[in-house]
């Protein structure tokens, strides 16, 4: 395990050479970073682990996004979760998944009310529709991890909500 620090994350281009594959869930909140910092973290960030991980080598690439991402969207948040998806693709990866999970069921730490709310209301409607608006985390690191050892032939291959499900649970 390396710890960088990403503000300066040109001077940790080690830490990314010689992995195969690699993994990013990276991301914050406009709540927690405001809006600069929420581009900064989830597009900027992003980007250029990519961009090193690439230059080291990584030949798949496997990106947390969210459901309706759009780089065209008039909302903040899906619209830099579509144009980090566009810059990760535009790295050149032999294979890129894109992973685009609803509301994400998992304990969290820290205080969020709102989306403690969400979460107890989407996890009720998961009981009787399991994969319509929430997944819960574990499923979508098993799809993660499924969907490197099980690759297809597709450069770029996108999964949404009921395809992460599908993946996470095989």
């Amino acid at each position: 395990q390396a710890v960088v620090d990403f503000e300066r994350l040109g001077e940790h281009a080690a830490a990314f050479q010689g992995h195969d594959v690699g993994f990013c869930c990276l991301g914050t909140t406009r709540a927690k970073a405001g809006a600069d910092g929420f581009i900064r973290v989830d597009r900027d960030y992003v980007a250029q682990a990519a961009e090193l991980a690439r230059a080291g080598g990584c030949k798949h690439f496997v990106l947390q996004s969210s459901r309706g991402a759009n780089a065209q969207s008039r909302f903040l948040y899906l619209r830099v979760k579509g144009e980090v998806e566009n810059l990760v693709q535009a790295v050149g990866f032999d294979h890129c998944t894109i992973l685009r999970p609803a509301i994400l069921l998992c304990k969290r730490q820290e205080s969020r009310p709102m989306e403690w709310i969400a979460q107890q209301f989407f996890g009720a409607v998961a009981c009787v529709f399991p994969t319509a608006n929430s997944v819960p985390v574990e499923t979508v690191a098993r799809a993660m991890v499924a969907c490197v050892l099980q690759p297809g032939k597709e450069k770029v291959k996108v999964l949404e909500n009921r395809a992460i499900h599908e993946l996470g649970k095989a």
